[in-house]
């Protein structure tokens, strides 16, 4: 019987000091799976190197002369994570990807605990969920939990406050999820386009690099330009409340109109100052009518935007392996 295969995906930019032990958890893991004769086998580590500079490619060059399963993928030039992540992706071949980070914080051996969460609840990812505070920043911690919960509440996308770099995803979903992303796609919105069977699980990670030196690959600005591209990727809600308010301006135009005219004409004994009623009927009608066409233009963009970023019409996905892994999980 063929096994379900697995492939992990690990940006490396700065992480000389951790790729060894990285590999080393790995291959323990790959080996307990062995000895378990599971079902499912860790068939690869795609390490993309993102023009790295502390040394990195050299130890890349030993990980993958010690493991046959190691590969190593250079980029060209620095493109960031997002996009090194997408890249390793795009050259897997496993039945399931995972993706997590260079430095340890995600800890592979939590992998058949989220793969296991996926496939019992017949889903196709699964976020890893920090128990506690990842960075024991407050300032960072609260800024990126405020941030998500905004968004979440702008573009009606629940998903958003469940976004982590440590994932489990049903290979299909990551690969065509990776090959549609652009350069401002932000991925994990794209990944909601293809699938919306998620799940998330609680682990205890945590950002020990940035916890023992307080410093961070994400720079300010870096985090600005990540954030900025989140917004891009999303179906804002907003504009579909701005949509609403110009046509509530419009419908209240019309609605002192008709006061005005009973004031007039039917009423002339009620309250009324001069030209104000025609200065409050043209503004609230012009104002409702140009946010009105405002919106529906952003909204047509939006559509366009869309369409080039490749969000699909439909996704077919094949479920019919997951009963083989639900099993061996019952069971162990």
């Amino acid at each position: 019987m063929r096994k379900i295969t697995f492939s992990i995906v690990t940006p490396v930019y700065s992480g000389a000091k951790y790729l060894a032990d990285l590999a080393g958890e790995v291959k323990k893991l790959k080996d307990s799976l062995a000895s378990a004769d599971a079902p499912w086998d860790i068939v690869e580590l795609i390490l993309v190197d993102d023009a790295s500079r502390d040394g990195s490619a050299d130890v890349l060059v030993e990980l993958t002369a010690k493991y046959e399963w190691v590969r190593v993928i250079q980029l060209a030039r620095n493109f960031g994570q997002h996009p090194a992540t997408i890249a390793g992706i795009l050259h897997t071949s496993g039945d399931w990807v995972a993706t997590l980070d260079e430095d340890l914080q995600h800890d592979p051996n939590f992998l058949p605990q989220m793969l296991a969460e996926a496939v019992l609840n017949t889903c196709d990812i699964t976020y890893a969920k920090p128990e506690q505070h990842v960075h024991q920043s407050l300032l960072r911690d609260w800024g990126s939990r405020s941030y998500k919960y905004i968004l979440v509440k702008l573009t009606g996308i629940p998903h958003i406050r469940d976004f982590n770099s440590f994932r489990v995803m049903r290979g299909s979903v990551a690969r065509a999820t990776a090959s549609v992303c652009g350069h401002e796609t932000y991925f994990d919105v794209a990944l909601c386009w293809f699938s919306n069977k998620i799940r998330t699980l609680y682990l205890p990670l945590k950002d020990q690099r940035y916890i023992d030196s307080k410093s961070s690959g994400y720079s300010f600005m870096k985090l600005l330009s990540h954030a900025r591209r989140l917004i891009v990727s999303t179906q804002t809600k907003v504009l579909r409340i701005g949509f609403l308010i110009g046509l509530f301006a419009v419908a209240l135009s019309f609605g002192a109109l008709v006061l005005a005219f009973y004031n007039k004409f039917i009423d002339p004994n009620a309250p009324n100052v001069p030209g104000w009623a025609s200065l409050f009927v043209a503004i609230s009608f012009f104002c409702g009518l140009s946010i009105f066409l405002l919106v529906m233009t952003m909204e047509y963009i939006r559509t366009i935007l869309l369409h080039i970023q490749g969000k699909p019409t439909f996704f077919v996905v094949d479920r019919t392996s997951d009963k083989i892994l639900a099993d061996y999980f019952r069971k162990n």
